[in-house]
């Protein structure tokens, strides 16, 4: 009896598909470099290594990691993106349109990195403000708030940063609503806190020629404003600004202390800075800090009112009541001149801010001048000026808010400002005990209180005044 071979493809008869497991598709003849035969799809790594290394084009030799050739190869730099048009093996192991030749697994090991080198130290804060001032940003940027600069005013944050940018300039940018805090608005008495995005418009201005240094200058700067400390500490400083001095540059300001106190600055690079203003032609007790910490304690100290303010002038007339209390809402009449005069407004006028300020009368003279103390409790432009001549008695030597009918400036008494920054109690800003320094007298005013026979060491009405 004859009988047939079974077919191929088990008991049932099925023929083999050709496909993924269709021997067929292998070349018998071929084998591996050591020898071995292959056997189907994938039987090893080394397997896979090879046909990635065929399906990018590459000598499969020189990408073996498992070879003393191939370890030797590994350390040059990463291979070249696979080329399309190289002719890949046909069959179930090509490798489809757009999907990777090999699996992560089969991916030969990367290369140990070389070691890295040390970490070059990056800029200190000096060398930043200082590019920051070169540059004075040529184009949009924006800044962090550090830790250091909490609650500063955002125009006072602008003027760190930017010391060469006048400070009419800051206030236009800020006026326009082109700074932006946080993706908002901001006012120039904004508050800023430690990780706040401040968003800064191209500046775009004319850098001036930088002067050669002059150590003789910087010599006489540092001498002169030593000449005027009052009082001070490793954190802090009061000066006695004199008449006439301005405190901070502006168009056709040349010399002013913000500038001088530049010839003060430190080993590390700290510039003494300011903490508060006066008016140009306001004398008295100007508080310096020393450093960026101290600064920032004692801007919070004026905010929240911690800090007293007495301020003496020379005014025409009597005032009726001898003692008494100015609360009013004070708006610019020009909003975009920063040295404009102050007007009184009502409350919801747009720029008005509410201007609170204690007075007594000291002392007068024939009924034609009178010695004010003043005790401001908000700090607004003008503020005490334009108190002053609102309940009728403006300061002697005013040019913006003295407007009497008939009234002649009596023989000996120079026309300048009759206003003293007299005296300020602070707390300390790293021990909180309280700061207590007083002013002389300026030179026109001591002639003033000596022509009319006023004593300056007579007892202050007002120091005790409440503010509420």
């Amino acid at each position: 009896m004859t009988t047939r071979p079974p077919k191929s493809g088990g008991p049932k008869g099925r023929k083999p598909q050709a496909g993924k497991f269709d021997a067929g598709k292998f070349k018998p003849g071929k084998f591996q470099a050591d020898g071995r035969a292959r056997t189907g799809p994938r039987t090893s790594a080394r397997d896979a290594a090879e046909r990635a290394a065929r399906n990018r084009g590459d000598d499969a030799g020189a990408r073996d990691p498992w070879g003393a050739q191939g370890a030797a190869a590994a350390a040059p730099a990463r291979p070249a993106k696979p080329r399309r048009d190289t002719a890949a093996p046909r069959g179930p192991l090509a490798a489809k349109p757009g999907s990777r030749p090999v699996s992560k697994r089969s991916e030969a090991p990367a290369p140990a990195p070389a070691p890295s080198p040390a970490p070059t130290p990056g800029p200190t804060r000096r060398e930043q403000r200082a590019a920051a001032s070169a540059t004075l940003a040529s184009g949009v940027q924006t800044l962090m708030v550090e830790p250091d600069e909490a609650g500063m005013r955002i125009d006072r944050f602008l003027t760190a940063r930017f010391p060469l940018l006048p400070f009419t300039r800051v206030q236009t940018i800020v006026r326009k609503g082109e700074l932006r805090v946080d993706g908002k608005r901001a006012k120039p008495n904004d508050r800023l806190e430690p990780g706040m995005s401040v968003r800064v418009p191209p500046l775009r201005l004319d850098q001036p020629s930088e002067r050669p240094r002059n150590a003789a200058r910087e010599q006489d700067d540092a001498e002169f404003i030593r000449s005027l400390i009052l009082y001070e500490d490793a954190d802090m400083m009061i000066l006695n600004k004199p008449f006439g001095l301005a405190v901070q540059g502006g168009s056709g300001t040349v010399r002013h202390v913000d500038g001088l106190l530049a010839a003060l600055t430190g080993p590390d690079g700290q510039k003494p800075r300011l903490v508060h203003r006066l008016d140009k032609d306001t004398a008295g007790c100007l508080i310096v800090a020393k450093t960026r910490l101290a600064a920032a304690t004692l801007a919070k100290s004026f905010r929240s009112r911690a800090a007293r303010k007495i301020y003496w002038a020379l005014t025409a007339g009597v005032p009726r009541v001898r003692q008494g209390r100015v609360s009013t809402y004070l708006a610019k009449e020009e909003p975009t001149d920063a040295d404009a005069r102050m007007r009184v407004a009502k409350h919801g006028d747009e720029g008005a801010s509410h201007a609170l300020t204690y007075y007594a009368m000291v002392d007068q003279a024939a009924q034609k001048l009178s010695w004010l103390s003043f005790k401001p409790v908000t700090g607004r432009t003008h503020q005490l000026r334009a108190h002053a001549a609102h309940i009728g008695h403006p300061i002697v030597g005013d040019p913006k808010y003295f407007s009497v009918e008939n009234w002649e400036l009596p023989g000996g008494i120079q026309n300048r400002l009759h206003l003293l920054a007299r005296r300020i109690v602070i707390p300390h800003p790293r021990t909180g005990k309280p700061v207590d320094v007083s002013a002389p007298l300026p030179p026109h005013m001591a002639q003033s209180w000596n022509l009319l026979g006023f004593d300056a060491t007579r007892y202050d009405p007002i120091v005790e005044a409440p503010e509420a």
